[in-house]
């Protein structure tokens, strides 16, 4: 089994936390969103994962080389086609069992028969109200025949999650060079729906499979959204704190410093944060940062920042100083 991440974007809609570092390595509930993804295809017997990268691609080497102990590959994507575009340049790794995942999908689900199934290929969906901005689904008798990138009307809902399993990678890997060869593109891009779908004329037998829960974490409400999710499902963590109230759930590092504050509901503190005379709830502070006198919510912090003073909500990537009244 091969698990392939295409992840080589540039992060543009959570800047400024992805001005120094890719999204993959967002922390969420404790840990980088890759990890959490990762962590899915633990119980699988995974031989191969084949990482496809960009922007900062030695910062997601670097995290993969020290927490996991797979065989890793990685294929540099430097011009952003389009996602099959990104499948064909690691077209070498695209034989026998595949799972493509992309990395603003952390979802649950089910993948303990996927090597006993009898279908071609396996798209994880998952019924939603607005189908408008994800490639979904139509279905007949139990297979999938069509897929429709950014549908325009409500019609269909499936929307793929961006989770795909391929019994036999090659298959998937002529479909990618069918749809470069023939410059085959859904507005301005080489969309992996289209390879499916010329999966499907060519005969193959595809089905879906509901999930059980999908979080995105394409955007600041979304990331803080799956925040709140992880905490509330089991990544919740608490530590000692000096004169502090923790309100569960919350997730804070071992080597952070609360004192004197209220931190929670559904905030998440790395490492070597000091957090003092403050109240924090639903945000996101990165390791190193220091709070003081602050009362902050709905935010995201990125490394090594330094804020004081009295502030409601921010969205302030690493390094970053903050001051109210002359405080810093």
């Amino acid at each position: 089994m091969k698990v392939i991440v295409p992840l080589a974007g540039f992060g543009k809609r959570m800047r400024p936390q992805t001005w120094s570092r890719p999204k993959p390595l967002l922390n969420v509930a404790g840990k980088p969103l890759l990890g959490h993804i990762l962590d899915k295809f633990k119980p699988l017997d995974v031989d191969d994962a084949v990482f496809i990268v960009g922007w900062l691609g030695d910062q997601i080497q670097d995290y993969v080389a020290s927490n996991y102990d797979f065989k890793a590959h990685y294929v540099v994507q430097s011009v952003l086609k389009g996602q099959a575009h990104a499948l064909y340049l690691a077209r070498e790794y695209l034989s026998g069992p595949c799972i493509i995942v992309f990395v603003d999908t952390l979802f649950e689900a089910d993948l303990s028969a996927l090597e006993q199934t009898d279908a071609d290929a396996i798209l994880f969906t998952q019924e939603v109200q607005d189908p408008r901005r994800f490639g979904v689904v139509v279905e007949e008798q139990g297979r999938i025949t069509r897929l429709i990138e950014k549908p325009d009307g409500f019609e269909y809902r499936k929307a793929v999650i961006g989770l795909y399993y391929v019994r036999e990678g090659a298959m998937l890997r002529e479909a990618v060079e069918q749809v470069l060869t023939r410059n085959i593109q859904t507005k301005g891009e080489y969309y992996l729906a289209d390879a499916f779908q010329a999966m499907i004329d060519q005969g193959a037998h595809i089905i879906s499979q509901s999930v059980d829960a999908w979080e995105d974490c394409g955007e600041p409400d979304t990331l803080l959204h799956t925040n709140r999710w992880l905490l509330d499902h089991g990544r919740s963590q608490e530590v000692a704190t000096r004169n502090a109230i923790l309100v569960p759930p919350v997730y804070v590092a071992p080597t952070a410093v609360i004192e004197d504050s209220v931190v929670g509901p559904y905030a998440t503190i790395g490492d070597n944060v000091h957090i003092k005379d403050a109240i924090v709830r639903d945000a996101i502070v990165d390791e190193g940062s220091v709070l003081e006198s602050v009362a902050l919510e709905h935010s995201l912090i990125g490394r090594n920042a330094v804020i004081k003073g009295k502030l409601h909500r921010l969205n302030i990537g690493d390094n970053s100083q903050v001051g109210v009244n002359g405080d810093i």
